[in-house]
């Protein structure tokens, strides 16, 4: 779809073509020779080919590179064929003493990066002007797909993705705030980003296969990656200190807080008020970032700006009350998520049955229902959540494989229910005891 590869982005697949001179990559020779000498110090021995897939450059760059450093004594070949790729490298002593210094000062080993200024250029190009966006129908449909019900929060979604605006997203526990949140990564344009960017010699890491998710179509440049917009969430174990991009000494880079990788993106704050520190004080570190979209960080004391142009999603299963009203207006659209209904739930618990390729009966699924619906109506009367929906049919699935069964039963469902600890909490406490077990971990009482 046109949408997820516009004219903007076929122009800059063109402009990031694989570069097959050391002229058109802006790295120094210096710093791509130190990397892959580095890399071949590591191996003991390695192909050509085999070291262009670690550090993601062409042959004829390549061949740029390891001619001097033979010259130089640094390296040798060891065998190969009449291909260039196929030749073997192996690393002198004169290489490895030098590898040995080079590893002290900065030991990255791994793909080239990009220079920071391409990064800050191509960035720039992609984020001017991002909103207000014009989303097409059938994106925000497919998107959503897999939604069951929300009608409503759905189109408030929509409305902060075409904007660009924040919005506090809450409701109890288990009613998908973070599974209806993540599905703004379909609706937002995608981006492209370098994996790793070079400043002033050092390594910063902005690329994270955790929150970034690859799109099919890729850039000739491999030091590049077209990602859907990203989706970061972080929750309970978030600090002030995680906010900031620190040096990992084991990786040799710099790594990125969530403000940063949720550039293009949205940054999911949930959980807030369960975090050690006071929720404003997390909130006002993100005051900067909102309203500049850039942040400055320091690497080795020297200020480098970045990109941070997210939308920031707040959430919490305690009171609005907790967070500033200044802060409340970065994220000025709300979306309250309210129990799911018996028939929603059912929905969900079987579509989850399918997902898992599980085999069943109609009497199951009434079954599960009547766990939600009320004493009047032959029920139990239980909060339906759909975190349950989910684990219930993964636990059902368990039963059944170590039964050897062929298909879930009632009976199996019965015993997944007992199974399920909040299920079996709400069948054992009142409803308002279980809210207070859950909200404030008060011991019941016997």
């Amino acid at each position: 779809m046109e949408y997820y590869h516009d004219k903007l982005m076929q122009r800059l697949f063109q402009v990031l073509e694989e570069p097959k001179k050391m002229e058109d990559i802006d790295l120094s020779m210096d710093f791509v020779q130190s990397l892959i000498l580095k890399i071949i110090n590591t191996y003991g021995n390695i192909k050509v080919q085999q070291l262009q897939e670690v550090i993601g450059l062409h042959l004829d760059i390549l061949e740029e590179c390891l001619k001097p450093m033979e010259n130089e004594n640094l390296i040798s070949q060891t065998g190969g064929g009449f291909l260039f790729a196929s030749v073997e490298y192996t690393i002198r002593k004169q290489g490895q003493e030098k590898a040995a210094k080079l590893l002290k000062d900065n030991p990255y080993i791994g793909i080239a990066p990009v220079t920071y200024d391409e990064y800050f250029k191509i960035m720039q190009v992609q984020l001017k002007g991002r909103y207000p966006l014009d989303i097409p129908s059938a994106v925000v449909e497919k998107a959503f797909s897999d939604v069951v019900g929300m009608e409503y929060p759905k189109k408030v979604l929509t409305e902060s993705a075409i904007g660009g605006k924040g919005f506090f997203i809450y409701g109890p526990p288990g009613t998908g705030k973070t599974f209806l949140t993540s599905k703004m990564s379909n609706i937002l344009p995608p981006l492209l980003m370098p994996r790793y960017i070079e400043f002033s010699g050092s390594v910063i890491q902005l690329f994270d296969p955790d929150f970034h998710k690859m799109r099919p179509e890729q850039p000739g440049d491999t030091r590049w990656v077209k990602i859907y917009a990203p989706f970061v969430f972080t929750g309970s174990e978030l600090s002030t200190q995680k906010m900031e991009t620190l040096y990992n000494p084991n990786k040799g880079v710099f790594e990125t807080s969530p403000i940063i990788k949720a550039n293009g993106g949205v940054l999911l704050l949930d959980d807030l008020g369960r975090q050690k520190e006071d929720p404003n004080v997390l909130l006002n570190r993100m005051i900067v970032p909102l309203e500049n979209k850039q942040d400055v960080v320091y690497i080795k004391g020297a200020p480098v700006i970045v990109h941070t142009h997210f939308i920031p999603a707040l959430s919490t299963n305690l009171e609005i009350t907790i967070i500033d009203e200044a802060h409340l207006r970065r994220a000025p659209l709300h979306v309250f998520l309210e129990e799911p209904s018996s028939h929603e739930i059912v929905q969900v618990f079987q579509r989850n049955l399918d997902a898992l390729s599980e085999k069943y009966t109609e009497d199951v699924l009434e079954r599960f229902r009547k766990v939600y619906i009320s004493y009047v109506d032959g029920g139990e009367n239980l909060k339906p959540t759909f975190a349950h929906a989910r684990d219930v049919a993964q636990i059902a699935q368990a039963i059944r494989i170590r039964r050897g069964e062929e298909e879930i039963t009632v009976n199996i469902l019965e015993e997944a229910l007992d199974q399920h600890i909040l299920v079996s909490m709400q069948r054992k406490y009142t409803p308002e005891l279980f809210d207070r077990i859950i909200s404030q971990g008060t011991k019941p009482h016997q």
